[in-house]
């Protein structure tokens, strides 16, 4: 028998101890959501840059009860990010009587080519790479948390004309629906802004050769160029532009924000400004949960995209939880109304607009290469900038 103050010590430190609540892992049939993705093709390590995410979304929501106490599981198929292809795996989806949710696709006109299918079937879309400002508008099934061009190009034209102080602006711009569609959104935010977009020059998906276009728009005499582009093809640019003579400092869209366009651009980059919703050195602490937690499992920084795929799951695991263990997806479209504050790494707590169907909420950080990092974009680095022009 314990000697009564042994007991009283005891007893009074059971209560002053911190009580951890944690559900029992998931366990038995899955519940299922399918991707369609590149995992293949022009743009498939952003298709690798979501597994990552997506996996380790999965491992912390199924060691927490996974949904309803069933484990949360998806089916991963190749899209190429091709229109044609994501119909196929849009008809292949709604067929699937397991698939509850569908994430995807990467690019806004290969998921708006599939959204009348899913709209149509009663399927709900979450489109959390696609910032079309016309995505969600395909139906009450297709959802984003994805921030549209509509509030992002004004961010980038920010940072061009606030920030960085262009006032004779070049564009160069994917050319494609979501390249134009930002070229648009981002020219006219510009010259409200008082700058001047001297030149704006569209390029295919598959160039490789910018030279020719680039030689124009130094004959335009820009003080500052803005790439709207992908990190590939931005790193290609970036990688010809002082081959012509060509020494202005560069801004781009937020979609270039990589570990990959540092190491496919090399020195290229050094200087070049962009922005973003996700910096794994931002001090909140959810993101540096995220950040070391994806360090453990993968032993390397995570970037914006591994964020979007692990916030999209998050949210995904969020309404199919409301929609309750005998849910239907009729049930689930229900729940991405009733949903608040869910936990994310890029909006701290995501809200929608019921009208919209988008996430609530825009937020950027200002980012440069510096020293073949990416680095925040301080007054410092906006002066070395400054010096070259």
């Amino acid at each position: 028998m314990l000697h009564r103050q042994s007991f009283l010590r005891l007893a009074a430190a059971f209560l002053l101890a911190p009580i951890v609540a944690s559900a029992a892992p998931a366990a038995g049939e899955s519940v299922w959501f399918g991707v369609s993705g590149p995992l293949t093709g022009q743009n498939a390590q952003y298709g690798a840059q979501w597994k990552a995410g997506f996996d380790l979304a999965l491992e912390h929501i199924n060691a927490n009860g996974g949904i309803n106490g069933r484990p949360l599981a998806y089916v991963f198929e190749d899209s190429q990010s091709d229109p044609r292809q994501a119909v196929g795996l849009a008809q292949k989806f709604v067929n699937d009587k397991r698939i509850q949710i569908e994430l995807g696709d990467f690019s806004s006109p290969a998921s708006m080519a599939a959204s009348p299918i899913y709209q149509r079937a009663g399927l709900v879309q979450l489109g959390f790479t696609n910032s079309h400002p016309d995505f969600t508008k395909g139906g009450d099934y297709v959802w984003s948390p994805s921030i549209s061009q509509a509030d992002a190009q004004p961010l980038l034209a920010d940072l061009a004309v606030k920030t960085l102080g262009f006032k004779r602006v070049a564009v160069l711009f994917l050319n494609t629906d979501w390249g134009r569609t930002s070229r648009d959104v981002f020219v006219k935010a510009a010259e409200a802004r008082g700058a001047e977009v001297v030149i704006a020059e569209g390029y295919q998906p598959d160039e490789k050769d910018f030279r020719s276009t680039l030689v124009r728009v130094r004959d335009a005499n820009p003080d500052g160029l803005v790439l709207i582009s992908y990190y590939p093809d931005g790193a290609l640019i970036a990688g010809q532009v002082r081959n012509v003579g060509l020494k202005q400092p560069i801004a781009a869209s937020g979609s270039v924000y990589s570990p990959k366009f540092i190491e496919l651009g090399g020195a290229a980059v050094n200087g070049i400004y962009t922005n973003t919703a996700f910096f794994p050195e931002e001090p909140r602490a959810e993101v540096q949960d995220f950040v070391k937690r994806f360090r453990a499992k993968y032993g390397k920084e995570p970037d914006a995209f591994n964020a979007y795929a692990y916030d999209a799951v998050v949210i995904a695991a969020a309404a199919l939880r409301e929609a309750g263990p005998n849910g239907d997806r009729k049930a689930v479209r229900d729940a991405f109304y009733k949903i608040k504050d869910v936990p994310s790494v890029v909006f701290g707590k995501a809200n929608f607009d019921p009208q919209t169907r988008r996430v609530i909420g825009v937020k950027s950080v200002d980012l440069v290469v510096k020293d073949g990092k990416w680095a925040l974009g301080d007054a410092k680095s906006r002066a070395t900038v400054a010096s070259v022009r």
